[in-house]
């Protein structure tokens, strides 16, 4: 994920330098990451070996513009495509067989009466369908934005990355990579809205001291409300030591205060690595999707049950939880050692608690080609059912709650 954000990053120095007085050739670079690999998970119902795409960063190529324009100005953008490598395409779902959790699939769970379980089971699939990267199969779904850098900071325009999340890539141990990273164990429903899109933001860079705040439209007719985003992080980083914080919030489909998440890290070199970590408070009262339930449930169920098992969907969905994570990176010659512990605590009557914790080593054969092995753990407890995925797709779901699951990971990777 570091190098996802380095091209931005970099182009916001620029803020703080004076610039060439006379415009230069404007450059187009191509780049990307291509990586693949082999995955073997415990606690699937199927699926437990598989070729993958994106064991430590999700695979993509793109195309990076900039322009000085003189005085202190400079034009960039940037469009970055998903690819999957084990089957060609933009999108992917969970790997596992188990489309939702217990907790989301069983009347006797969700608080109803066996009577509408068939009601349950038609949500439940629906739900299940829905979940995935990409299922939209946008060309440029990684990010797609246009800006100006100026002396006085930058504006961008377009698909973004988020705040908080630049705060999640920077400062945990795994910089997003691998089945051990933080959000691993809170992806499904995410406790991070990764990237928005009709996104401005605004950036300035001073020394090793960052800043941005992000406002996106919700682009649904008739309700400006909906969907709504806005975001702030600022974060000072040194060869030594580092910390930040962000802070965002999404409205959700129709216009309700939704995901809200304030996250802070920092690391600090300690011996011949750093100590990472990261700490997350997480909270949604009224999550997205499920106000239209009641209506297509009613020729089903009648009225007054398809509005009970809307209700029980509200709640269920809802998130109330702690997460954080320590961790310690070390690199030696060609040798790169992550280790990290990551829990989240939930804190609905679900109780639906995870934690992970294993070991990850990259060896670098060039500057551009790395082999990866990971291992890890993931723990499930009360309702907890996660399954581990990695930095290119969602991991799904355990075969039932409260199931453990080991995951163990062998890849490469090459930049370009």
């Amino acid at each position: 994920m570091k190098r996802v954000l380095a091209p931005t990053l970099m182009a916001m120095a620029c803020c703080a330098a004076v610039a060439q007085t006379t415009p230069s050739t404007p450059s187009v670079t191509l780049y990307g990451i291509v990586d693949a690999g082999v995955t073997y998970t415990t606690g699937l119902a199927d699926n437990k070996t598989a070729v993958v795409s994106g064991i430590m960063d999700g695979s993509r190529f793109g195309l990076r513009g900039n322009e000085d324009l003189g005085g202190g100005y400079r034009a960039i953008f940037t469009l970055e495509n998903r690819t999957e490598l084990n089957n060609g395409s933009g999108s992917s779902r969970p790997r596992t067989g188990t489309p939702t959790p217990d907790r989301l699939n069983q009347a006797a769970l969700l608080g109803l009466p066996a009577a509408l379980q068939p009601a349950v089971t038609a949500v439940a699939a629906q739900i299940g369908s829905s979940i995935g990267v990409n299922l939209g199969n946008n060309f440029w779904d990684r990010q797609a934005y246009v800006g100006l850098i100026t002396p006085f900071g930058a504006v961008l325009a377009g698909r973004q990355y988020t705040p908080v999340y630049e705060i999640n890539a920077t400062f945990e141990t795994l910089a997003t990579q691998s089945s051990l990273s933080f959000g691993q164990v809170g992806a499904i429903p995410s406790v991070i809205d990764i990237r928005v899109s009709n996104a401005l933001q605004y950036r300035i860079q001073l020394g090793g001291l960052s800043a941005s705040a992000m406002y996106a439209f919700g682009d649904v007719p008739g309700n400006d409300k909906a969907n709504r985003f806005g975001g702030a992080m600022a974060m000072y980083k040194t060869d030594g030591y580092g910390f930040g914080a962000g802070y965002q919030r999404r409205n959700n489909d129709i216009g309700l205060e939704s995901l809200t998440t304030l996250q802070v890290g920092g690391y600090f070199a300690v011996g011949p690595g750093a100590i990472h970590a990261v700490y997350a408070d997480i909270k949604d009262d009224n999550p997205s999707g499920v106000s239209g339930i009641a209506a297509g449930l009613t020729p089903l169920v009648g009225a007054a049950g398809a509005a009970l098992v809307q209700s029980a969907y509200t709640v269920a969905l809802r998130q109330d939880a702690q997460m954080w994570q320590l961790g310690y990176k070390m690199t030696t010659g060609p040798n790169t050692f992550y280790v990290a512990y990551n829990a989240y605590n939930d804190r609905q009557s679900a109780n639906a608690d995870v934690s992970s914790y294993g070991v990850v080593y990259t060896y670098a054969l060039s500057k551009r080609t790395d082999l990866n092995a990971v291992l890890a753990r993931f723990d499930n407890k009360g309702l907890g059912q996660a399954a581990p995925g990695q930095a290119g797709f969602l991991g799904g779901f355990t075969e039932t709650a409260a199931t453990d699951a080991t995951n163990v990971a062998f890849g490469v990777r090459h930049r370009f």
